[in-house]
């Protein structure tokens, strides 16, 4: 399978703003979870990105782009903003198709399981006249996920676990839809929240993704569960590795020291 995966908006195009969120941030650390799931667990699969970073692209750059690369699915990944009482999940497909299309087909499969990880209302399957499901010559999705101008929405936005469950949302749909095989040793990213007060190990703070994604590699090559994180600190957004959540201080100074002994030295604990 072959997806060109486009995190809305981007550099001078922030989108939705809300709740101290941007659009463009979340949008883009959705897809990089996605595409990291894609890639570590599953065979035959090649992902390109409309954007990997905070640039401005414009509509029919991204059209084009995955025209001539020969995409199976175009995948859009959004947020949705409207009045504060608004609130829920929804994905579109392009107008002019019908109910029995390609398109509406894998809509309805990743609609599905994406409702099963998002804890977000239910707003329906939807079709629009969008540039990105019109102009493209496979079939496309854009999938709206949650509103940045509802509070609770915006709650969950804010949180590295939802994020990433809403990532794993999209990529058990595509997995369905496509036949995808799974890797024979693959190893899923840890995304288990923990209630109350719990004490964060963070193995590395980054301003690239693909640092702090070099860093979770490392991380897990000498045993260690890890995942990317991100964090929005005075505006900017921060990619951080994080080795582990505990509940207990002491377990979590023991894990800072055993980090610090396999050579990882700019750790700290984040309450």
């Amino acid at each position: 399978m072959k997806l060109y995966l486009d995190p809305g908006h981007g550099g001078k195009d922030p989108g939705a703003e809300g709740n101290g969120l941007r659009e463009k941030d979340i949008t883009l650390d959705i897809a990089m979870r996605l595409r990291d799931i894609l890639l570590n667990d599953y065979e035959k699969v090649e992902v390109k990105l409309s954007r990997t970073s905070d640039v401005t692209k414009s509509l029919s750059a991204r059209s084009s782009e995955a025209n001539a690369w020969g995409a199976d699915l175009y995948l859009s990944i959004h947020m949705n903003a409207a009045d504060r009482s608004a609130c829920g999940y929804e994905d579109y497909i392009y107008s002019g198709l019908s109910n029995s299309s390609k398109a509406a087909n894998y809509q309805k499969i990743i609609h599905d399981e994406v409702i099963k990880m998002n804890r977000l209302k239910d707003r329906g399957l939807k079709k629009a006249n969008f540039h990105v499901l019109r102009e493209t010559t496979m079939p496309a999705l854009l999938t709206e996920n949650g509103f940045i101008s509802n509070s609770q929405d915006a709650v969950l936005m804010k949180q590295p676990s939802w994020r990433q469950n809403v990532a794993q949302g999209h990529a058990n749909g595509l997995a369905i839809a496509f036949q995808l095989q799974k890797k024979k040793n693959y190893s899923p990213v840890p995304t288990i929240p923990i209630p109350g007060k719990s004490y964060k190990i963070i193995a590395g703070s980054f301003q690239s993704f693909d640092n702090a994604k070099n860093r979770v590699t490392a991380l897990q090559a000498k045993g260690f569960k890890a995942l990317v994180e991100t964090a929005n600190i005075s505006g900017d957004i921060w990619y951080r590795a994080q080795a582990g959540v505990f509940s207990n201080r002491e377990n979590a100074e023991q894990r800072m020291a055993h980090l610090k002994k396999s050579g990882f030295k700019d750790v700290f604990i984040l309450t």
